[in-house]
């Protein structure tokens, strides 16, 4: 009320409006009063009721404005709005183009179903086609007679009349170099596929009463095969005395036909599948879409030609007069046939009845009496438009308004949702009230919430797990020897890098007593944790039997007797043990199924190397093998002694370092690897290791890597038997503490 009362009073076209409708409220009362009107009060009374009139159109202006405002900014008013403006197009004008446009669905229609139905009759017949000769090719081409005669029967049960067909073949389907098999025809054969060729006899099942069975395969269809339309011609009989001489004319029949070759680049033979048109075939499409199929011709078509049908019963002539009545009773359509021989396209007219009752029940939502009530009431609308107008608007203004209700309220159940997840509350869930469109995207919203929800789940059990495997490859590592070794008469290091966070490589030194060091390498099958677990069991009993044997061999012995019993029969474990006596200088050491030794002997200076490497592999067997009660671990374990001298180098290593792959899948392998260390011998032990790992970086490239790597280098240096002696008992004192 304020607001009225200020418009009015407060601006302009208000107090137009008020100080109008008073000059001309006081002229009213002159003119009652005295009867006439001088002229200058005429002429106010004129400009007061301009005034208001002015100011009237200005308060209407901007009603409509604010209301524009107001009513269009929600999505929900505009849509109302937007559907009374749409729903006041002229009924009669409507129900004329409704009425046209549905003479022309159903006069479409018919072409569009009964090729719909052949197309899916083509696509059945290809996949038994495609089942057979895949069934024929495993069997190696025997049984060919029972494994056809198998799928005609199966086939037949749905489709009666339908027949199968083994034609000999002679094609080139070899893969070209895209990858893709070749198109082209009949190819050059040598003697073996000529005779493959002629091993492979024509066979039939099912009645080929229609056309004679293909004998040979056209050269146009390649050997992805065909599945098509084919047009046989049936000869009828001649006229009776007195007859008419159209029942001896011919008669146009229709079947589908499939082509298919076994997966082979020099395929022996095809798979022919022909499905008849024939009555049940027209009953079944006839039931499913209402539609029925009368007459077939062929048009004179100079490069396409249909087959030449067998004599006999018509079985799959038309089925009588048709039981349609009315303006579609008859209704041509035009559709395409291919012709055998030479695959040129020809064109057939089908004339085919339908009824527009059967077919409006099958692609309605109701049923065949409803939807037959419901046009006929729409009918009775149209007689009496005028009198159910006004009720045919509120219906159509009710259901403008229920969907805009369900489509805002939708986005307003989207928008609500979007603002809780960008908060991060995933756990929001739109309630579907519907099971339209909005309804699945209401699903789709909540699915959504739920995955991102599960992805930071698993990030978290990822990172977790990430974090678990870290602190076991920290652990693994600590379970190696921390650092390089440093002993007197000896230099030595090593290197263990596994293929993921944890590995099955093991290596370790053992002093054993005050002249004498174990020195172990070792490779459990497999790689990962189930690796890294057996790699530590294997070191706890290594440091057990080290203080037990002294022989590398009764050593590895009493490990396979243990170890056998806890491996699992799927893992093994290569090992290779040496004992190194600093006083007699010379190395003792076995090799179970492990990976050469290489070693370089040294030259004529200290620190030297000079020799031509030498791959020693003693013979041995993995451990863990349950074959037996480790009798044959033990005839096959070999123990060789070698001489230490100054300058000698061993390399240790596993297969992760030979066998290393680049892009091209070619391994680093072990000649290569023993003459990179013949001709870099000269170097220190940590500069030989590196150049080693380049060596292999090079090689392998971006490959990933795919093993773990572990090596042991070890030099043999000048020095004298004390003082080795010496660093000896210090390294075994440090190990203990």
């Amino acid at each position: 009320m304020n607001a009225v009362r200020g418009a009015l009073f407060h601006t302009l076209p208000g107090r137009g409006i008020v100080v109008g409708l008073a000059v001309k409220l006081v002229v009213a009362a002159i003119r009652a009063i005295t009867g006439t009107l001088p002229v200058f009060l005429t002429v106010i009374d004129t400009v007061a009721g301009l005034a208001a009139a002015v100011g009237v159109i200005y308060f209407l202006f901007r009603l409509v404005v604010l209301a524009k405002r107001r009513l269009l900014w929600r999505v929900r008013r505009k849509m109302i709005l937007s559907y009374i403006f749409v729903g006041f197009v002229p009924v009669l004008l409507l129900a004329a183009f409704a009425l046209l446009c549905g003479f022309l669905f159903f006069y479409s229609l018919s072409s569009y179903q009964v090729q719909t139905r052949l197309r899916t009759l083509g696509d059945q017949a290809r996949f038994s086609a495609q089942a057979t000769a895949l069934e024929i090719q495993r069997a190696g081409n025997q049984d060919m007679r029972a494994i056809v005669g198998k799928r005609q029967a199966g086939i037949a049960e749905q489709y009666p009349g339908a027949s199968i067909a083994v034609v000999s073949t002679d094609r080139d389907c070899a893969v070209s170099t895209s990858g893709r098999r070749a198109t082209g025809g009949k190819g050059r054969t040598d003697e073996k596929s000529r005779s493959r060729t002629e091993a492979a006899p024509s066979i039939t099942a099912g009645p080929w009463t229609h056309v004679p069975p293909p004998a040979v395969i056209p050269d146009w269809i390649n050997c992805s095969g065909f599945a098509g339309v084919l047009a046989y011609v049936r000869p009828r009989n001649a006229p009776s005395p007195g007859g008419d001489a159209a029942d001896a004319a011919p008669n146009t029949h229709l079947l589908v036909r499939s082509v298919a070759f076994p997966e082979s680049p020099r395929p022996a033979f095809a798979v022919v599948v022909d499905l008849k048109v024939n009555d049940a075939v027209r009953g079944q499409l006839r039931r499913d879409t209402g539609v029925e199929l009368k007459d077939i011709a062929v048009l004179e078509t100079p490069d396409a030609t249909a087959l030449a049908g067998l004599p006999g019963a018509d079985d799959d002539g038309t089925s009588g007069a048709s039981s349609f009545r009315g303006l579609l009773s008859r209704v041509p359509s035009l559709m395409q046939f291919t012709d055998w021989s030479t695959g040129v396209p020809g064109t057939l007219t089908v004339i085919s009845s339908l009824s527009i009752g059967e077919i409006y029940d099958r692609i309605s939502a109701t049923e065949g009496r409803i939807g037959r009530n419901l046009g006929q009431g729409l009918l009775l609308v149209l007689f009496v438009i005028g009198a159910l107008f006004l009720i045919i608007q509120f219906i159509a203004l009710v259901a403008g308004l229920t969907l805009a209700k369900s489509i805002t309220g939708s986005v307003h159940a989207l928008f609500t949702g979007t603002e809780r997840v960008r908060l991060g509350d995933f756990t929001h869930k739109i309630a579907v009230s519907s099971d339209d469109q909005l309804g699945e995207l209401a699903g789709s919203f909540n699915s959504m919430t739920a995955s991102i929800e599960d992805l930071l789940q698993q990030a978290a059990e990822k990172k977790r797990l990430e974090e678990e495997l870290r602190i076991a490859h920290e652990i693994q590592m600590s379970l190696l020897p921390q650092g390089p070794l440093a002993m007197t008469g000896l230099s030595v290091t090593a290197l263990c890098v596994p293929a993921r966070e944890v590995g099955g490589d093991y290596y370790d030194f053992l002093p054993l007593d005050d002249h004498r060091l174990g020195v172990l390498i070792a490779d459990v099958s497999g790689k990962g944790t189930s690796a890294a677990l057996y790699m530590a069991e294997l070191k706890g009993l290594v440091l057990s039997l080290s203080q037990i044997h002294t022989s590398p061999r009764d050593l590895l012995i009493a490990a396979n007797r243990i170890i056998a019993k806890h491996l699992d029969a799927r893992s093994f474990i290569t090992m290779t043990y040496a004992v190194i006596d600093l006083h007699v200088r010379t190395m003792t050491y076995a090799r179970a199924g492990h990976t050469p030794l290489i070693y370089v002997p040294g030259g004529d200076g200290p620190g030297v190397a000079g020799g031509h490497m030498k791959i020693l592999a003693p013979d041995g067997l993995v451990l863990g093998l349950k074959i037996d009660s480790g009798e044959m671990f033990e005839r096959l374990l070999q123990e060789e002694t070698i001489p230490m001298h100054a300058g000698d180098l061993y390399l240790f290593f596993t297969d992760g370092i030979s066998e290393a792959m680049n892009a091209h899948d070619d391994c680093f392998g072990e000649n290569r690897l023993g003459q990179l260390v013949e001709r870099h011998a000269h170097l220190p032990s940590d500069e030989l290791r590196e150049r080693v790992l380049r060596e292999i970086s090079a090689f392998v490239g971006d490959a990933p890597q795919h093993d773990d790597m572990t090596m042991i280098l070890l030099k043999v240096d000048e020095v004298h038997q004390r003082d080795a002696a010496r660093r000896m008992t210090s390294v075994k004192d440090e190990a203990i503490a």
